[in-house]
């Protein structure tokens, strides 16, 4: 059986129980069917509180921020096999802001809606990919909320947003049908639209998945800028990319580090994949993760309104009986300037 498995690790207990996930490996050639994950059982307490056009793109842009008293930072879990553990509770995890100790005031980790954008490579080079991408956004699509609501953006010369916020997947998923791929990879540019559509997001959790088989080599706007326009945008970002062995430019050389990077800056993921048939298996891979993280919420020991970059630092103080685990969670925020 190719099916991996994920832990799950009891809220009272020392022990973990590992629960099958049928998530495939990267690497796998088999797609997974469906996927169970055995839901938290919660104690016997109050439940925590409710956590509550390419032609108008410019060379610079207004930094975001947005000004909330709670801090929220999503987080994922992942076991030595890239497995997600499930089931952990508030008093396994600390969290830090510029090395200070925080309250954790909500704790969830309960299937919220997500606020998403789909950011669609549509250059040339994605001609023999294209059919295993759209099918990777329709897997995708399979392990949604039936609240979440959904963007596409695709990108050549240019990024073109070809659908708002919708909660309707057939309509997302007809409009990538007639789409054909030619042209050059605007990537960073998408990448800015895609943020700044994140503004009229209905919902507090946002992400981006991009799909792209290339760095950049056709944007306006630079590294430098979206690095900083991400960190400033409270957006986690997913990217699943793959790669030609020859890039013929440093830019593209660079594309798949910069957006390792960047989603990890994000609290989000990069995975780079040889195959094109392990796209729909990556791409289920996110979808289930997005519905299986932790939100930690704090308000800040000492708020503080400089407009400046807050480093967080999460922690994990998990049941004994667990390998080592790894933490991925944004690594900090932009405090508002009033």
């Amino acid at each position: 059986m190719n099916a991996s498995q994920c832990y799950r690790a009891p809220a009272l207990l020392t022990l973990y129980v590992v629960v099958f996930c049928c998530l495939l490996p990267v690497c796998a050639q088999n797609r997974p069917d469906d996927v169970h994950i055995t839901p938290r059982v919660q104690p016997e307490e109050p439940k925590p509180a409710e956590l509550v056009s390419p032609a108008a793109l410019k060379s610079h842009t207004k930094a975001l921020r947005v000004d909330v008293d709670m801090v929220l930072v999503p987080v994922t879990i992942t076991d030595p096999l890239n497995r997600l553990v499930t089931g952990l509770d508030k008093e396994n995890f600390t969290i830090f802001q510029d090395k200070d100790k925080q309250v954790i005031r909500n704790f969830s980790s309960e299937d919220a809606p997500v606020s998403i954008g789909i950011i669609f490579d549509m250059s040339g080079s994605m001609g023999s990919k294209i059919e295993r991408a759209r099918e990777a956004v329709s897997e995708f699509l399979k392990t949604a909320n039936p609240q979440d609501e959904f963007f596409l953006i695709t990108f050549a010369d240019e990024p073109e947003q070809l659908s708002d916020f919708s909660e309707s997947v057939p309509d997302l998923e007809s409009r990538l049908i007639f789409t054909a791929p030619k042209g050059r990879t605007a990537l960073l540019d998408a990448i800015y639209l895609g943020i700044h559509k994140m503004r009229n997001a209905k919902y507090p959790k946002k992400a981006l998945l991009i799909i792209s088989d290339g760095g950049d080599n056709h944007s306006r706007y630079t590294e430098g800028e979206i690095r900083s326009l991400v960190k400033e945008s409270d957006v986690m970002i997913y990217a699943i990319g793959i790669y030609d062995h020859y890039f013929p430019t440093e830019e593209e050389r660079l594309g798949p580090q910069l957006l390792s990077d960047i989603a990890e800056t994000t609290g989000g993921r990069a995975f780079t994949i040889d195959n094109p048939n392990d796209l729909a298996d990556v791409a289920t891979k996110i979808g289930i993760e997005l519905r299986n993280q932790y939100v930690l919420g704090y308000r800040p020991s000492t708020p503080t309104h400089d407009g400046k970059w807050h480093r967080i630092k999460v922690k994990l103080i998990p049941p004994k009986g667990l390998p080592p685990l790894r933490v991925y969670a944004k690594t900090g925020y932009y405090a508002p300037s009033q």
